[in-house]
């Protein structure tokens, strides 16, 4: 079993400040294995393990004060704890009455997207954010290459995997569908919903309008967006918003929507061996994918005025200047008609290029703009608010 230290050390953080973690994110991202993991963490405590899909396991839980009482003090891993008829009843019970037992519980959506919870737990748990492999699970995952990594994406299973079949993508949105959005969301029109995932995929990173979606998917624009809600509970597609303060001439309504893995872009794009120009797009999405695990707090924006010229993302600071991002596949490629458009409007602040290629960080001044080239190590520990 593969011991993701990033990870389990976060579920140890989020255990100190509340007794209940709730774990999302999408199917088969690895959720289940970091939680069996835990029993091989060196700190003696007992872990019991659940899988709720069982009717057994369900039956069990029925009765949540007399099930807390028989593991009171150890770790309880209730894994797809949705399955259960009311599922924030027994975390309640557990926080407020069982705070020494520390529970695990997870999901493919946010808490409080599935209509199952009919408590959202306020100030009772810490939501964990589990997403597709990061920087840091590739060296745990023994040092694997990065272009496998885009290529195949960042689903343990399908990273893993010595080959990677058309079938498997067509398998797991079935699962998807069935699973995820019909159970906790009740979406009706499968095939439009369906097709409005395969068009996302198809132009993620792009700017969404709904209206360009409703005639392909035979929808109306409120469902386009109403399906775009669904997406970003189950964490398939996130929503990437504008940064602005309504100065003339900048785009402040239009976000930008990504899918929320690599290798899904690169199958529903054809890309079955990237190109050196794919890179930069597949890299794009992976900085984005560093930014929301080692940063989940942090919002993210990007920035694009009326002529076109655009940055990557934006990072809002309360109180201080807004930080530029730049994402390059190799840092001598570094195009900064964007980011200089952008520090016209806003001369304060940091500028971040964001590069594959740069191992150890350097600031340079190019163009008038004082640069910092660095690796996603150091943007994972600078981006953190």
């Amino acid at each position: 079993m593969r011991r993701r230290a990033f990870w389990l050390s976060r579920i140890q953080e989020a255990w100190q400040r509340r007794s209940v973690v709730w774990l999302s994110g999408v199917r088969r991202v690895g959720k289940t294995m970091l939680c069996q993991s835990l029993a091989d963490e060196p700190d003696g405590h007992l872990v019991e393990y659940l899988d709720c899909e069982l009717p057994r396991v369900r039956r069990e839980l029925a009765d949540p004060e007399g099930f807390l009482r028989s593991v009171r003090g150890k770790r309880v891993i209730l894994d797809e704890i949705h399955r259960l008829p009311n599922p924030s009843e027994l975390l309640k019970i557990a926080a407020d009455h069982f705070p020494e037992t520390r529970v695990i519980a997870t999901g493919s959506s946010t808490l409080q997207a599935s209509a199952r919870f009919r408590d959202t737990l306020t100030g009772r748990k810490v939501e964990l954010w589990l997403t597709p492999m990061m920087s840091a699970d590739l060296s745990d995952f023994g040092g694997a290459d990065l272009r496998q990594r885009l290529q195949r994406g960042g689903l343990p299973p399908f990273f893993l995997s010595p080959d990677q079949p058309e079938y498997a993508f067509q398998e797991w949105m079935e699962s998807y569908w069935a699973r995820d959005v019909q159970e906790l969301f009740r979406v009706e029109r499968r095939a439009s919903f369906q097709r409005l995932v395969e068009l996302l995929l198809m132009q993620s990173g792009g700017i969404f309008e709904a209206t360009r979606y409703a005639g392909p998917c035979e929808i109306s624009r409120p469902t386009v967006t109403n399906y775009l809600g669904v997406l970003e509970s189950t964490r398939l597609a996130h929503i990437i918003r504008p940064f602005s303060t309504r100065r003339a001439g900048e785009v402040v309504s239009a976000p930008k929507v990504y899918g929320f893995d690599t290798g899904f872009i690169c199958h529903y794009r054809g890309w079955y061996t990237p190109r050196p120009e794919d890179l930069g797009v597949l890299w794009e999405h992976y900085v984005l994918n560093e930014l929301q695990s080692r940063a989940p707090a942090q919002p993210i924006r990007y920035w694009r005025d009326k002529r076109g010229h655009e940055v990557d993302f934006v990072l809002p600071r309360r109180g201080g200047p807004p930080v530029g991002i730049e994402c390059k596949w190799s840092a001598e490629t570094a195009d900064l008609h964007g980011l200089r458009a952008f520090r016209q409007r806003y001369p304060e602040g940091e500028n971040w290029i964001v590069a594959q290629d740069v191992d150890r960080g350097y600031s340079r001044t190019q163009d008038g703009l004082e640069l910092q080239f660095m690796g996603l190590e150091e943007l994972g520990r600078r981006a953190v608010p």
